[in-house]
C-alpha cells in the first residue's frame, strides 16, 4: 500500500510542472548564484585547500533537503487538510500510517533526485570533486536528515492555522536557520554566539556532517556521529510531536 501511494505521489507531483520546476530550479539557481557573486576560487577547507563550491554544493544540498522535506511537505500538508482532503482520506481503506508514510517517501525521493542534479551540476560546471570513499556517510547522513525534518514538518503543520498561514509560518521557521546555520554563510565569518545559537537546531548539524563527507580531504569514513545524533534526536521530538498534535481535519 505504502509503494502504491507513493507511486501515485510522484505521478501527481510531475503533473504539477510548476511546483516541480521550481523545486528543483531553486536550490540550483542559488549555487549558480553563490558561484557568480562570491566566485570559485581556492578557499581552505579541514584537511587542505579546495575550490569555494566544495563548500556551496553540500550547503545547497543541506538547504535542498529543507526545502523538499521541511518547507514544501509542512505547506503541502497543511493545504490538503484545509481542502479537506486528509478528512476524506481517513475515510478510505488505506491506513492514515500508510498515507504519511508516502508523503514522506515522496519529499525523500526528491530530496535525493534533487541533490544528485546539485553534485552532478558542481562537479560538471565548477570542478567539484566528488569523494567516493565517503559517499556511505554523505547517503546516510541524507537520509536521517530527510527524516528528521519530514518529522518537524508534519509537527510544525499543528502552529499554521489555515492554509494562507502556511507560507509566512513556514518560511518565518526555515529562512532564520539557512542564514545561521552554514548554509548561505560560512560559520567563521558570523558571531560566536550566532554558531552557538545555530548549534541549538539541527540544520547546523545537517550542514556539518554534510561537509565533513564532502570534504576531498577526509581520511576517515566521514561518519559525524555526535552530529546524526543530535539530528535523530530532533527527529523523535518532531515525530513525537507530530502524533500528539498532528490534525487531519482543518483548524477551526
Amino acid at each position: 500500500m505504502v509503494l502504491r501511494q507513493i507511486r501515485y505521489e510522484w505521478v501527481a507531483f510531475w503533473r504539477n510542472p510548476a511546483a516541480a520546476f521550481f523545486t528543483f530550479v531553486f536550490p540550483l539557481l542559488f549555487l549558480v548564484i553563490f558561484n557568480m557573486v562570491f566566485g570559485n576560487a581556492e578557499i581552505s577547507v579541514p584537511g587542505g585547500t579546495a575550490r569555494a563550491s566544495t563548500f556551496y554544493v553540500p550547503a545547497i544540498a543541506a538547504m535542498s533537503i529543507v526545502n523538499a522535506c521541511f518547507t514544501s511537505l509542512a505547506m503541502s500538508v497543511t493545504i490538503s487538510r484545509d481542502a479537506g482532503v486528509l478528512k476524506r482520506v481517513r475515510g478510505t481503506p488505506l491506513p492514515p500510517w500508510a498515507y504519511l508514510t508516502a508523503r514522506i517517501g515522496l519529499v525523500t525521493l526528491v530530496a535525493l533526485l534533487l541533490i544528485t542534479i546539485v553534485v552532478s551540476l558542481g562537479a560538471l560546471a565548477y570542478g567539484v570533486s566528488v569523494p567516493t570513499h565517503t559517499m556511505p556517510a554523505f547517503i546516510l547522513t541524507v537520509l536521517v536528515s530527510a527524516a528528521t525534518c519530514s518529522a518537524l514538518g508534519l509537527a510544525v503543520t499543528a502552529l499554521v492555522p489555515n492554509t494562507d498561514a502556511a507560507p509566512p509560518v513556514v518560511n518565518g521557521i526555515a529562512l532564520p536557520l539557512l542564514f545561521i546555520s552554514d548554509i548561505f554563510v560560512r560559520a567563521e565569518r558570523v558571531p560566536p554566539w550566532v554558531n552557538r545559537l545555530a548549534d541549538v537546531f539541527p540544520l547546523s548539524h545537517i550542514s556539518e556532517a554534510l561537509q565533513t563527507a564532502f570534504n576531498p580531504f577526509e581520511v576517515g569514513s566521514g561518519f559525524e556521529w555526535t552530529h546524526l545524533a543530535v539530528i535523530a534526536a530532533w527527529g523523535v521530538v518532531g515525530m513525537l510531536l507530530a502524533l500528539r498534535f498532528f490534525t487531519w481535519e482543518p483548524r477551526q
